[in-house]
């Protein structure tokens, strides 16, 4: 089995996890932040839905620089209602999906660097990014909008079995 055959499935399951909660994103609320320091509900929920679009970039770039000498600083899309979400969301899944099923093992294990201004935040094997940077990433900002819909009563999805809220 190769590395993309034993990703799909476990990123597939993320992916319609990450949705569930992206429905539930309360459009009212987009600008609600806990505190001064956290990012809003919309920023998280933007940020959710542009992060499977990393996917290609890692398979097809050996870096990404988020703050590039000379040009624009990378920015996350602000979207203003859960349809903008969702439609973002679903393209870049897809995107992901048919990249990864055409990944292969020796694509996945070339190096890939996250970079700011030129210089290397980290480089490690394109599967690693895959797993840590995509889809690590997406459940830890996933989990902090869980959070954020409980502070403001909306009802949290299960995930990996039914929530408290089912």
């Amino acid at each position: 089995m190769s590395w993309a055959q034993s990703i799909l499935p476990e990123f597939e399951h993320e992916m319609a996890s990450t949705r569930k909660v992206l429905e539930r994103v309360p459009e009212d609320k987009l600008d609600w932040q806990p505190h001064p320091k956290s990012h809003t509900i919309g920023w998280n929920a933007c940020h959710l839905a542009e992060m499977p679009g990393w996917v290609e970039n890692t398979l097809g770039a050996s870096s990404l620089d988020i703050s590039p000498p000379g040009g624009p600083q990378y920015q996350s899309p602000k979207l203003r209602s859960r349809k903008e979400i969702l439609d973002l969301f679903d393209k870049n899944v897809a995107a992901a999906k048919k990249a990864l099923a055409t990944a292969t093992d020796d694509q996945v294990g070339q190096m890939w660097s996250l970079l700011k201004a030129g210089q290397a935040i980290f480089t490690m094997p394109r599967a690693g990014v895959i797993r840590s940077f995509v889809i690590n990433h997406i459940i830890h900002h996933r989990a902090i909008l869980c959070v954020y819909l409980r502070l403001n009563n909306v009802p949290v999805p299960g995930m990996y079995g039914p929530s408290g809220d089912e």
